[in-house]
């Protein structure tokens, strides 16, 4: 716990921090490694629960809820809902559940959200994007009753999870009927690993999505005014040319938009999730992820 949760420094009035003793120093040394500052997330399991977003016929696709410990209604923290990768073809959204726990220590409210993938509900990507929206537009209308700030929510997700986020800030339509869209779906955050960007011909999900790619695919509908982007991405990754990952960087940047895309080198898809490499890369994604959020003054 003194790890996670070091005495502050005392300040001497004259802009200068006193440590308390040699102790403060091995903390900083410890929680610091390769210049990647693991946050002050993680310390134990969030207090859990699932709520109930959208029903289609006899499909209930819930949201699983991550807050931190004593979280109350009337508080009005940002927040984050996570899209589990798996082709739109399977998945769990377990796949985030680290980070949900570690986003909620560090005062953020986490989701992760189940949507219709093809093996469980013999669906295409199309409805896949439709649940995306719905999970955002569901978790802003209801900012209030969970004690979140309607304008401090992000969306994150890996491989297909990955385009789903984006697809939620960037792809027009795929909304249902039956949601009041005056209530936006657009993220305020984009945090994206190992993302599926280009669904055109000759690329991931071509053969699925045909000739709607270009309402389809994020490379094709980037735009001036999308919200600040965090990348992560290997350089060795087999489903995701490392050209589709630049094209989308350059193209973002050429638009005005912030993206801030970090590349691994020699590393394959799904890197970044944790259980893998000894949780080498999960360690550093997150600490950059822990930086990006506090560059926008989310946590501190």
């Amino acid at each position: 716990n003194a790890l996670f949760h070091p005495l502050p420094p005392r300040h001497n009035g004259n802009d200068m921090f006193v440590s308390y003793g040699n102790s403060w120093i091995w903390i900083l040394l410890i929680l610091c490694h390769s210049n990647d500052c693991f946050g002050q997330g993680e310390t134990a399991s969030a207090p859990y629960d699932s709520i109930v977003y959208k029903t289609i016929g006899d499909v209930e696709l819930r949201l699983h809820r991550y807050v931190p410990t004593g979280h109350q209604k009337s508080e009005c923290r940002p927040a984050v809902v996570f899209f589990f990768g798996g082709g739109w073809t399977g998945g769990t959204p377990k796949q985030f559940e680290p980070h949900c726990q570690y986003l909620t220590g560090r005062g953020m409210v986490a989701f992760t959200a189940e949507y219709r993938v093809e093996n469980q509900h013999g669906t295409t990507p199309f409805e896949a994007v439709r649940d995306a929206k719905s999970a955002v537009r569901w978790i802003r209308k209801n900012a209030r009753q969970l004690g979140i700030d309607p304008q401090r929510i992000a969306a994150g997700g890996g491989s297909a999870g990955g385009h789903l986020a984006a697809a939620t800030a960037m792809i027009k339509g795929f909304d249902e009927d039956e949601e009041d869209q005056r209530i936006r779906c657009k993220p305020n955050a984009l945090l994206l690993f190992n993302p599926v960007y280009d669904n055109g011909p000759g690329s991931y999900g071509h053969e699925r999505i045909g000739d709607r790619y270009p309402e389809f695919s994020p490379l094709h509908n980037i735009q001036r005014g999308l919200p600040p982007t965090l990348v992560f991405f290997g350089t060795q990754d087999a489903l995701v040319p490392l050209a589709t990952i630049q094209k989308f960087d350059s193209t973002m940047k050429d638009f005005g938009n912030r993206c801030e895309t970090h590349y691994f080198e020699g590393q394959g898809h799904g890197f970044f999730n944790k259980g893998r490499h000894d949780d080498k890369f999960y360690q550093q994604t997150v600490a950059k992820m822990d930086r990006f959020l506090t560059s926008l003054n989310w946590i501190r």
